[in-house]
């Protein structure tokens, strides 16, 4: 070696090889000389087959024709196991584990034969090693992918001593199990003087007293997961998410629930494609929260006119659908007394109105009215803010309304995208009644005759649909809608949506019946029945409807962007109970388009909302009080995220450079800093600022805990810290014009929507 190439070596720790420097990807051309060795195929020259006197030799011919051929076949395999993968390293992005497995059951049911293969063949290897010399150069090219994986069923497996006692205590508690149940046997055997013994117990399943004007508790959950769900409650997908989304913090809820905040995969693509392209994007939003209403129609009213809504809305000729129950409306509502600010969005569905009662003896002359039911949605934030009110100015009415706290009846679930409508009609099958002319059969028609719907805009704006379905689990694994795709069928559609005879034909929902969103959660048969029912059906036939299948009352809400041409929603409404089956066939079902629907978390839904040029609640509105909460939740963050970082790679906010000798960052760095905006003399500094934001977060988290108690009175009626109050259209553009009509004017905030025109940054015009 040179004393050039020494000196070049000299700071290395290990020899290289001669050729190193000529070759500096040794690895890439290593690889590339095993995958070109292993598709060469040897082959024989024509002579051997001949004899010395020139003849073909037969025999000579025949060996040297099966060398070739042996040759080839070796060749072959070779180059296919030059550079392949296992079975596992195949399994889809969606579908792959933390941790992948080697073992052939727990890879997907496509690639186990492979799998299997792969295994007999790291086998076969293995044993041809002490058999045949040639053995040796077979095992020493799987050795690298051969693993320790045990490939012993789990029955034939050793059990380890932390299984031993799992089996030992499963033991122990089925013979606890039987002794029970032996023991109620004997209770409900016949005693002397009691009636026939052949008749059975019929058990009455006591419903749970209606609590009027009072806040609801959720259901005690399961003795494994009471400890979990302290301090918040769970989606009744919890499960489900908590194996493919990241979770809100268990110490750190949101709204007092465990929302998923976005799956753990890379999804931004592919949200923006199933929302917008192709497929659809579901999201379980039963943390929304719902308040039912019951009164007469003109108390009804006057509460609606209390929280804000214009008496054109309430009385005018456009909202005579809304009103009768065929529509529903979505605005902004506001506290009755004091400033008069505005709360927060809120979706207000109608119950069908039936016919009036007939006369009694005590009032022969008029007819006594019904009771009307109405249902309002709003978002978990101000929920406790509008409670207040509604509870309030219930009873101011007279006759009073009754007010009920809905949460953890009614769930709902979100469905957004071009399949979003095919999806929903797969797994939503209504109920068909015996009389074929009834009004719910012909809602039920209407709804398998928009299949093939690509965009809920299409449909009448804010159109509602109600009826009863049976149990998804019943039609497990779903199978694709067949769409016809005939021209007859697209006139058909038009004309379905032209006319929309649900205006006329819809009946009184069940989902308003307390009674019937009871009885269906509590009929649902357990997944083992499920099963058992499905292995009594014949081969690639559905079980057969029964008479004790529970009828789940839904709604169907379809929601339209107020941009043209983009997507609108369907959201679903259904007892608390029923959303997980129908969840689970939602996920599984196969779109026409090819792949699965997808399912988003709170990440999801503001990209959505951000994509389509509409604000996002209540982040994007921080003149309401659950807007100023969420901007506070979000200033300690970053305000911990600035702080846990040392001076000298933090941004120091006093020294920034704003340019034209201007030095400083205006107001608090990691705030949306109001205050300073309506009032520059009241500006704090950092320091002041770090110790107010803090204090303010903690208070909020306080004011949140304290409320969250049942019995206390919620904070909702105190005025935001932030000196301004939300403006929402179209009062802005009228403030703008006249302000003296309108209250809480001074210190507004509206939310607007610029579009940029052309690429660049924004230059200050002098």
């Amino acid at each position: 070696m040179s004393e050039q190439d020494s000196a070049n070596t000299s700071g290395q720790k290990r020899k290289q090889p001669s050729d190193f420097a000529q070759h500096p990807n040794n690895n890439r051309n290593a690889k590339r000389v095993k995958q070109i060795e292993a598709r060469t195929i040897l082959t024989q020259a024509s002579d051997k087959a001949l004899n010395q006197d020139g003849e073909l030799d037969v025999s000579a011919f025949l060996k040297a024709r099966d060398f070739e051929i042996k040759a080839m076949e070796g060749s072959m395999e070779a180059s296919k196991k030059s550079l392949s993968s296992r079975a596992f390293q195949q399994v889809p992005n969606d579908m792959r584990r933390r941790t992948a497995s080697h073992n052939v059951k727990k890879v997907p049911k496509k690639l186990r034969s492979r799998a299997a293969r792969e295994v007999r063949t790291l086998i076969h290897a293995k044993d041809c090693l002490s058999t045949s010399a040639n053995g040796l150069h077979v095992f020493a090219s799987v050795k690298m992918k051969e693993d320790n994986t045990p490939q012993l069923p789990s029955r034939r497996r050793k059990a380890t001593p932390h299984m031993r006692l799992r089996l030992q205590t499963a033991e122990k508690l089925q013979k606890l199990h039987a002794r029970a149940k032996k023991k109620r046997a004997e209770a409900r055997e016949q005693k002397p003087g009691q009636a026939d013994p052949g008749k059975e117990d019929v058990l009455a399943v006591r419903i749970r007293r209606l609590k009027k004007n009072t806040l609801s508790t959720p259901e005690k959950p399961a003795a494994k997961f009471q400890k979990r769900q302290e301090h918040k409650s769970w989606l009744p997908t919890h499960i489900f998410h908590a194996k493919r989304a990241h979770i809100t913090e268990p110490k750190h809820p949101l709204w007092r629930f465990a929302i998923p905040l976005s799956p753990t995969e890379k999804s931004f693509r592919k949200t923006h494609r199933a929302g917008s392209l192709r497929g659809c994007v579901a999201w379980d939003t039963s943390y929304m929260s719902t308040i039912g209403v019951e009164g007469v129609e003109a108390s009804l009213l006057g509460l609606l006119r209390s929280l804000g809504l214009d008496e054109g809305a309430i009385s005018g000729k456009p909202q005579a659908k809304w009103r009768a129950g065929t529509r529903f409306w979505r605005g902004w509502v506001r506290e009755r007394d004091g400033e008069k600010a505005w709360i927060a969005e809120m979706d207000t569905v109608w119950c069908v109105q039936e016919a009036d009662l007939p006369a009694t003896e005590d009032s022969p002359s008029k007819p006594r009215k019904r009771k009307r039911r109405l249902l309002l949605r709003v978002h978990p934030s101000a929920f406790l803010q509008l409670w207040t009110e509604v509870l309030k100015v219930a009873k101011m009415q007279r006759p009073p309304a009754m007010v009920e706290d809905l949460r953890f009846e009614v769930g709902s679930i979100e469905v957004s995208g071009p399949g979003s409508t095919e999806t929903l009609v797969a797994a939503l099958e209504p109920i068909v009644k015996e009389s074929e002319e009834s009004m719910e059969n012909l809602s039920a028609k209407t709804w398998s005759l928009i299949r093939s719907v690509t965009n809920p805009s299409s449909l009448p704006e804010n159109a509602v649909l109600g009826f009863d379905i049976s149990d998804p689990r019943l039609r497990y694994p779903p199978r694709t809608v067949k769409n016809p795709g005939a021209e007859s069928t697209d006139d058909e559609l038009l004309h379905v949506l032209a006319r929309w005879s649900p205006d006329r034909t819809q009946t009184p929902p069940s989902i308003f019946d307390r009674t019937a969103r009871l009885t269906a959660s509590r009929l649902l048969p357990s997944q083992k029945a499920i099963n058992r029912r499905k292995g009594d059906a014949l081969p690639g036939e559905f079980p057969a409807p029964a008479s004790s299948d529970p009828q789940i009352p839904i709604l169907l809400m379809a929601s339209r962007s107020h941009i043209t041409g983009a997507q609108g929603s369907w959201r679903l409404l259904l007892p608390w109970k029923c959303v997980l089956p129908v969840w689970y066939h939602l996920m599984h079902y196969p779109l026409s388009t090819g792949g699965n629907p997808r399912f988003g978390g709170l990440q999801e839904i503001r990209q959505i909302t951000f994509e389509q040029g509409a604000p996002w609640f209540p982040g994007d509105f921080p003149g309401t009080q659950s807007g100023w909460e969420w901007e506070l939740s979000e200033r300690a963050k970053r305000q911990a995220e600035w702080e846990k970082r040392p001076k000298g790679k933090r941004v120091a906010w006093e020294s920034l450079d704003l340019g034209k000798a201007r030095k400083g960052e205006i107001g608090i760095g990691w705030a949306c800093d109001w205050g300073y905006l309506f009032d520059p003399n009241k500006a704090l500094d950092p320091a002041t600022a770090s110790q107010a934001t803090t204090k303010d977060s903690a208070t909020t988290q306080e004011e949140s805990a304290k409320s969250a108690e049942l019995g206390a009175d919620p904070p909702g009626t105190e005025k935001p810290p932030c000196p301004a109050h939300h403006l929402p259209l179209p009062y802005s553009t009228t403030a703008l014009s006249n302000s003296t009509h309108l209250p809480c004017t001074h210190h507004a905030i509206t939310t607007v929507n610029l579009t940029l025109l052309s690429r660049g940054s924004p230059q200050a015009i002098d």
